[in-house]
């Protein structure tokens, strides 16, 4: 009997240590309790200020400035492909010349690795891929709200066809919105 104890015991702490770092790792990969969690994010949309008179040089003791102006650049709705996603994502073009991809009204999943992403493929077609010369813009910052991302000086818009809240841990699409561009 004391044997058949120790065999046991030989198999039983070795499957125990195996089972545990299963564990450890399917936690660490797949972060279940991010299904129970939201992060709400309401960031204004970037604005800066045209240069006053007095800054220019144009003016002496003119010094209110002028309110910036921005442009949507494209606009389109999210549509759902791996986990349940809606709200809008716009191109903005700033009164700087800078650009942002804005998220508002952004409900998605929680999730491990989630990024935000720039791709040449239709909002339909990501569901397979992000497709060649995908350009990430961040770590999703919020599930919810609204939310900034700028997009990298010299990005080329006309060469982009939606934005797409993509895990890069599984690589897979939580959704997806055409990117429509703006009349004017």
């Amino acid at each position: 009997m004391s044997r058949r104890r120790r065999l046991s015991r030989r198999t039983l702490v070795p499957a125990l240590v195996v089972l545990l770092l299963a564990v450890g790792v399917g936690l660490y990969l797949f972060q279940p309790w991010k299904a129970f969690t939201s992060t709400t994010v309401d960031e204004a949309l970037p604005s800066a200020s045209a240069p006053s008179m007095k800054e220019s040089g144009k003016g002496a003791g003119m010094s209110t400035a002028r309110p910036a102006v921005t442009r949507d650049l494209a606009r389109g709705r999210f549509v759902t492909h791996e986990h349940a996603t809606s709200g809008t994502a716009r191109t903005v073009r700033l009164a700087d010349g800078g650009q942002v991809l804005r998220l508002e009204d952004l409900k998605t999943s929680e999730g491990p690795d989630v990024r935000v992403y720039l791709s040449p493929r239709r909002a339909g077609a990501v569901k397979t891929g992000l497709g060649d010369g995908a350009v990430e813009l961040g770590k999703l910052k919020g599930n919810l709200g609204n939310q900034n991302y700028a997009i990298p000086d010299g990005t080329d818009l006309s060469e982009f066809r939606s934005a797409v809240i993509w895990c890069a841990r599984f690589s897979v699409s939580f959704g997806a919105a055409d990117l429509a561009r703006a009349a004017g």
